[in-house]
């Protein structure tokens, strides 16, 4: 049993099943950033391969068999760099959501802005 690839597709649906099932777009955000990186830890885990060695090629001709591929961890390495970025940039849109509607619930925000002399709309904090 390979338990490390069943907490990989556990954290999948825990991030799937959170942006799907929320309507809070904060709690939307938190599910896409625990999707990414169990998707990153997706990707780390099939490129295991026991026994292997660093890919530093020394002097003379040497079988690739016994070496890792880093192609796996250069690739995750720019996922890392986008899930950063696009949790930069969805915490800045949350932000100026937040500031405009007073809530991130979905239906808050849906309903549009309230006017300036209305009562704030239910579920606005």
């Amino acid at each position: 049993m390979n338990y490390p690839f069943w907490i990989a597709i556990g954290l999948l649906m825990l991030g799937l099943y959170t942006m799907i099932a929320h309507k809070n777009l904060f709690k939307k955000f938190v599910g896409m950033s625990v999707f990414q990186t169990a998707i990153i830890l997706f990707f780390m885990l099939t490129s295991v391969k026991r026994g292997a060695d660093l890919p530093i090629v020394s002097a003379g001709a040497v079988g690739a068999s016994g070496f890792m591929n880093p192609l796996p961890h250069a690739l995750m390495l720019t996922a890392i760099v986008v899930a950063v970025a696009t949790a930069g940039l969805a915490l800045g849109i949350l932000i100026r959501l937040h500031a405009t509607y007073g809530s991130l619930e979905e239906d808050v925000i849906a309903a549009g802005p309230a006017p300036a002399d209305a009562p704030p709309a239910p579920g606005a904090r």
